[in-house]
């Protein structure tokens, strides 16, 4: 009688007081057309459709079903229907629980229930990713002999936490979080529908909201806080659940933010120009509201990388990587841990030194390309490789940088139109400070002229008493090969004086290249 048993079971859990269950659990869908949400998978004649016996294919279906998603998007749901809708036993099992003990067991009956009473078993399998690969091996046989429909769920890249001949004889689905829509659908129905509150109390619409964000997709998360602000509001006589019962039943403030609003600009705006300006912390607080807002990660990320091209650009080069490898963390592990990435990324932007001469240089050239400062371009960098391009005179006295001492050519490349025109002009911000010397000296090159002398190093102290001076200089600042010995003298040993060119700038020399000094933004 061991089908029974499992039958009387799964009867059980449904039958109980609907007061004594969760309202995530009353609220479960009983049929494939109460789901909210996943559309992709509930079409007509989707693998869903034919596991209940819907349309073509019969009521087999495929055999084996690995549902992968976030938490709270309908997994144990679809199994659940599954089972309901074929009439089969139904057998769920924890991976953090169970063993290989237990799925044998489950194996066992379900051979004999089908073979003595023809019935049917629907196993549903929940973090399979925390099984071993011994424990998932325990599973192919019964799977391989459809001894039982297998329904496994994860919140893990299956691809990483399911074994290969596991992952080969079942068809991976993939479920989405909910949208805004389809959870306001699901809220809706809760709060009217005979199974969830009856009527009881009525949603006001800044408490619907405030339960759209913390719900952060997740069905269930949205069903357990609306039934705690319920119990709030029915405690305290209110016919509805107001904002401030929700905020105090699921102790969770609502940000004063809307995304489709004017905070939704005004908060983002606040956290680049917090970057911008270099308050690492105002930065982190703008974050925070957006994370806690349910802002989507990708448009946080979006802003980031603009931020470290715009603010930041050749100060420090390594913040568009930065920003770029955040970006790339967001899409593959999403929230609630790609919050660790952009805070990372908001660190780093924040602290690095700022130069907006990247994002002035570009504009000035687009300035003039869109004012008719185009030109021809010269003839000897035109195309040269196809036939009759030489009769043309193209490529023609076109002298290769790798042939001349240096690797720099004295020729022009700019149009005639816009030649001796200076787009970039570098800061002394950062990393900057050393790409401003190199240009000028290319710059120099290029119209064969001798290259500017690189800046010399600053006045130095005269030592403490008992202390022997510092010699040499650090060359790399000017990006000068390095040099050996210590610093020459001139005339009445006093060292050479270096920064010259930074001294008549009004800049000291010395702090022209501290990435904690000034800031461009």
């Amino acid at each position: 009688m061991e089908p029974d048993l499992f039958t009387a079971a799964a009867e059980d859990r449904q039958s109980k007081d609907p007061a004594s269950s969760p309202l995530a659990v009353r609220m479960r869908p009983r049929t494939l057309d109460e789901v909210v949400g996943q559309q992709h998978l509930l079409r007509p004649g989707a693998p869903l459709r034919r596991l209940v016996g819907e349309g073509e294919g019969g009521p087999a279906g495929p055999s084996s079903v690995i549902l992968w998603g976030p938490p709270g998007t309908g997994k144990t749901t679809l199994a659940y229907v599954v089972s309901q809708a074929t009439n089969k036993r139904f057998v769920e099992l924890s991976a953090i629980t169970a063993g290989v003990k237990e799925v044998r067991a489950v194996i066992d009956g379900a051979r004999r229930a089908s073979g003595g009473y023809g019935k049917e078993t629907v196993l549903f399998l929940d973090e399979i990713h925390r099984f071993s690969k011994a424990q998932q091996d325990s599973l192919l046989p019964a799977v391989e002999n459809r001894w039982v429909t297998l329904i496994a769920a994860t919140t893990e890249n299956p691809y990483f936490s399911v074994i290969s001949p596991l992952l080969s004889r079942s068809l991976l689905l993939t479920l989405e979080p909910l949208t805004d829509d389809g959870l306001r659908d699901l809220l809706h129905r809760a709060v009217a529908d005979e199974r969830g509150l009856g009527g009881a109390v009525s949603l006001t619409a800044d408490a619907e909201n405030h339960l759209l964000r913390i719900a952060g997709g997740d069905a269930r998360r949205a069903l357990t806080a609306l039934e705690a602000g319920a119990g709030s509001a029915i405690s305290q006589g209110e016919k509805e659940i107001t904002l401030r019962a929700l905020e105090e039943a699921v102790d969770r403030a609502a940000v004063k933010y809307d995304r489709d609003g004017d905070q939704h600009y005004d908060v983002a705006s606040a956290l680049i120009k917090s970057i911008r300006g270099s308050d690492v912390d105002a930065a982190l607080h703008y974050l925070a509201r957006m994370v806690e807002a349910g802002e989507d990660p990708r448009f946080i990320a979006r802003r980031l990388m603009i931020s470290a091209s715009e603010d930041i650009g050749m100060a420090d080069p390594t913040a568009l990587q930065t920003a770029v490898a955040a970006a790339q963390a967001v899409a593959l592990i999403g929230f609630p841990e790609a919050r660790i990435a952009l805070g990372q990324a908001v660190i780093a932007l924040a602290l690095a030194p700022k130069s907006n001469a990247a994002y002035l240089a570009i504009d000035a050239a687009l300035a003039d390309v869109r004012a008719g400062l185009a030109g021809p371009v010269p003839p000897y960098l035109r195309d040269g490789h196809y036939k009759g391009a030489q009769k043309l005179g193209h490529a023609q006295g076109y002298v290769y940088p790798h042939d001349v001492p240096g690797g720099i050519a004295a020729q022009q490349y700019a149009p005639d139109a816009v030649h001796g025109k200076r787009y970039y002009e570098p800061t002394r911000y950062g990393t900057e400070a050393r790409y401003a010397d190199v240009a000028e000296r290319v710059r120099a090159r290029l119209r064969g002229e001798a290259p500017p002398r690189p800046p010399e190093r600053a006045p130095a102290r005269p030592p403490a008493e008992g202390r022997p001076a510092k010699t040499g200089g650090d060359p790399k600042r000017a990006g000068e090969p390095e040099k050996t010995g210590g610093a020459p003298e001139k005339p009445g040993g006093e060292p050479e004086k270096r920064g010259q060119e930074a001294e008549k700038r009004g800049q000291e020399p010395e702090r022209a290249a501290d990435p904690e000094k000034g800031s461009a933004g």
